[in-house]
C-alpha cells in the first residue's frame, strides 16, 4: 500500500508562526507491506466481509523550509513529526533540511461490502480499514476508505 499524506493547516500552523510566513508546505508518504485474513459472508447480490492483518509500515515526512538556527521555540509533538529534535524542552533548530522517517510493525482491521455488478465472480466493493503502527515519537494511525472491482 502507498498513501500520500497531506498535512492539515493545524499541523503546519506552529511552523508558519515560527517562520512568520504562510508559505510553508509539507507532505508525507506511508508505505505498507501487509498480509491479512478475510472472513466473507456473500449473498447472491450483496455481501459483507471482515478483514484483519498486520505488516510493516514505513512513514516519511518533509517540510519545504526549516526553522532558522537560533530560533527559541518550545517543543511539541508537531515538531517531532517533521523531524526536529528537542533538548531541555526546546526545539533544536540547526537543520538545513527538514524530514523524518519511521518504521514499525503494525496492525489493521476493517469491514467491507460487496455488490454483484455482472456475472459471477465480478463484484464492486467498498471497504473501510483502520491502520495502526507504533512508529517512533508519533504513532501512525490512518482510516482508509477504498472501492473497486473484485473478481
Amino acid at each position: 500500500m502507498w498513501n500520500w499524506l497531506y498535512p492539515t493547516d493545524q499541523t503546519l500552523r506552529p511552523i508558519q508562526i515560527a517562520l512568520h510566513t504562510n508559505k510553508v508546505s509539507g507532505h508525507g508518504n506511508l508505505f505498507a507491506f501487509t498480509g491479512g485474513y478475510k472472513l466473507e459472508l456473500r449473498g447472491r447480490a450483496l455481501g459483507t466481509y471482515f478483514i484483519a492483518g498486520g505488516g510493516w509500515y514505513y512513514r516519511t515526512a518533509s517540510l519545504s523550509r526549516p526553522v532558522p538556527d537560533g530560533t527559541s521555540i518550545g517543543c511539541i509533538p508537531a515538531w517531532v513529526y517533521w523531524g526536529y529534535n528537542c533538548s531541555s524542552g526546546l526545539l533544536v533548530s540547526n537543520l538545513t533540511e527538514v524530514h523524518s522517517n519511521a518504521s514499525a510493525l503494525g496492525v489493521n482491521g476493517g469491514v467491507g461490502l460487496t455488490f454483484r455488478v455482472s456475472e459471477a465472480p465480478y463484484r464492486m466493493y467498498v471497504e473501510s480499514r483502520y491502520h495502526f503502527a507504533p512508529t517512533k515519537n508519533i504513532t501512525t494511525q490512518m482510516l482508509i476508505v477504498s472501492w473497486g472491482i473484485r473478481y
